[in-house]
């Protein structure tokens, strides 16, 4: 059975929530706190993750971020009530797979944690890549080019595991968007051109004349 974390202070919340994902055939672990969280998944490994901003002791996007930090490939939920688009940016460049935003429809919420745990990453996934300009191991989430560190963000990651997994074919744009962020982000070209403008200004030699990330009629290619 899939065994989830669900991170919120709100106990009746907490309860109604667990009680609602057990009844659809989830294992369910509970944590009110942010510390109590990170206590739970350095004990057990967890298939997903579903975590409210709203903590008593540690901001949820710091607890996010340190979640991250521990997995590259847990699929992480945000719920909140905190509905700037700031928030949500934020909240997804630090690792989230999916924000949902308080109050939400049941319906929605599982569909959206179903969608979320199909695009979990497979045993399969590729683990490095190796260029003449730049190299990616994934399980270490280790980017260098010219032999020196470059800082990708999660999304970022998320973006060339995506494209690796095809190297040296084309993605299109809706399969990398869904992948990526989900259904709902699915015709949001223009986000992920912003995204594949960023990793060829990090990674590329030439940024304006790349090699590796490739533009293609409908989607993007990864050459190595």
């Amino acid at each position: 059975m899939t065994t989830l974390l669900v991170v919120e202070d709100e106990r009746p919340f907490l309860r109604a929530l667990q009680l609602t994902l057990q009844a659809h055939g989830y294992t369910v672990v509970t944590a009110v706190t942010a510390s109590a969280a990170l206590a739970t998944t350095a004990e057990q490994p967890v298939d997903g993750v579903i975590l409210d901003l709203g903590l008593p002791d540690l901001d949820g996007q710091e607890l996010l971020r340190r979640l991250r930090s521990r997995t590259s490939t847990t699929p992480i939920l945000v719920l909140s009530a905190r509905h700037g688009a700031d928030q949500k940016v934020q909240a997804l460049d630090s690792g989230a797979d999916d924000y949902v935003e308080k109050p939400f429809g049941l319906d929605e919420l599982l569909a959206r944690l179903r969608a979320m745990l199909r695009r979990a990453p497979a045993s399969g996934d590729v683990q490095s890549l190796e260029t003449d300009a730049f190299s990616l191991d994934f399980a270490a989430r280790r980017a260098t080019r010219d032999g020196r560190d470059v800082r990708l963000t999660p999304t970022e990651w998320k973006i060339l595991q995506v494209l690796a997994r095809s190297a040296g074919r084309l993605v299109p744009h809706r399969d990398a968007l869904t992948e990526v962020w989900g259904p709902a982000y699915a015709d949001d070209t223009q986000y992920l051109r912003v995204y594949i403008a960023q990793l060829r200004r990090k990674l590329e030699p030439d940024p304006g004349s790349p090699r590796h990330l490739v533009t293609e009629a409908g989607g993007y290619r990864l050459d190595a």
